[in-house]
């Protein structure tokens, strides 16, 4: 029996749904009932009737799981699939940054922990923060926007809003270069350059469309266009080649691999069901709180 045939057995023996980000290895995309966002995929899993969530990402997404599903235990395979981003804003931070900023509304970008989301108003993702600011928020409202100063510029740009930016931002995303665009533009005249907001703004200024993880994922479905230059973390093109076997898909830089979304196995997600180990757990007081700003969010589509 191989890996792939012991964890469907599992699975089914402990009513388990397994969930993986768009960044996840091929072969744990291969392997899950949803395939996403992770927001999304929290989303997916607090509809289904698994007990127990297997969460292939890294932790703030299994914390939100288990803050849209406090009932079901959630596991991650790897403890130490953290977050750069999401450890650049911790909540004594956050908590100063409201002491000089005491009138100003905190909004969240999904990409934190737990606790900071519990210090916040709102949260947003990627695909809906320009939503989030043009309609949860007042004209006269004072927006301190965490943590990613990237995702906030171009926010900031497209709403016209003046932001409180912190200084975050992804590291994988910043390794992806205006010189990149360019090459892979040259080599690729016909296709269509599509960028995450979580890149700096001399790549956003070069794109086509400017999209999450999944909201690429639904354009290239309803393009007409055969080539798309992904200007992301690569893992994703797995996905997109999978839904779109006669498209062509050029990721814009080799080098931007997220090392920690890596590091969820088969095997790993094997002993997850086994043991399940490693347990995501939270106080109420945060699920309560953090819960409150996540729901919010969700009043407002991309």
């Amino acid at each position: 029996m191989d890996v792939f045939e012991k964890i469907e057995n599992l699975k089914k023996e402990r009513n388990a749904v397994i969930l993986a980000h768009n960044y996840q290895r091929p072969e744990v995309q291969d392997i899950a009932d949803y395939v996403g966002d992770s927001l999304g995929l929290s989303i997916e899993a607090s509809r289904t009737g698994a007990d127990v969530i297997i969460f292939c990402g890294v932790y703030f997404m299994a914390e939100t799981a288990k803050i849209l599903s406090p009932g079901r235990k959630v596991i991650i395979p790897d403890k130490n699939a953290g977050c750069p981003m999401a450890d650049m804003i911790t909540v004594q931070e956050l908590k100063e940054l409201k002491r000089q900023y005491p009138q100003a509304k905190i909004l969240c970008y999904v990409n934190t922990f737990a606790d900071v989301k519990a210090e916040c108003d709102i949260c947003c993702t990627s695909s809906n923060a320009v939503s989030v600011i043009e309609k949860a928020f007042k004209k006269e409202d004072e927006i301190i926007f965490i943590p990613d100063k990237y995702l906030a510029s171009y926010a900031q740009k497209q709403t016209a809003k003046n932001l409180i930016l912190w200084n975050g931002y992804c590291p994988t995303h910043i390794k992806i270069l205006k010189e990149d665009i360019d090459r892979e533009k040259k080599l690729h005249p016909g296709a269509e350059i599509l960028v995450h907001p979580e890149c700096t703004s001399p790549v956003i200024s070069l794109a086509d469309k400017v999209l999450s993880t999944d909201g690429m994922c639904e354009y290239v479905k309803k393009s007409e266009a055969k080539e798309f230059i992904i200007a992301t973390e690569p893992g994703i093109i797995h996905r997109l080649r999978k839904e779109n076997p006669s498209a062509k898909f050029w990721p814009a830089s080799g080098i931007s691999v997220c090392p920690n979304m890596k590091l969820i196995t088969l095997d790993k997600i094997l002993r997850s069901l086994e043991t399940l180990e490693y347990e995501v757990t939270l106080p109420r007081k945060i699920l309560l709180q953090a819960g409150k700003s996540i729901g919010k969010m969700l009043k407002y589509k991309d």
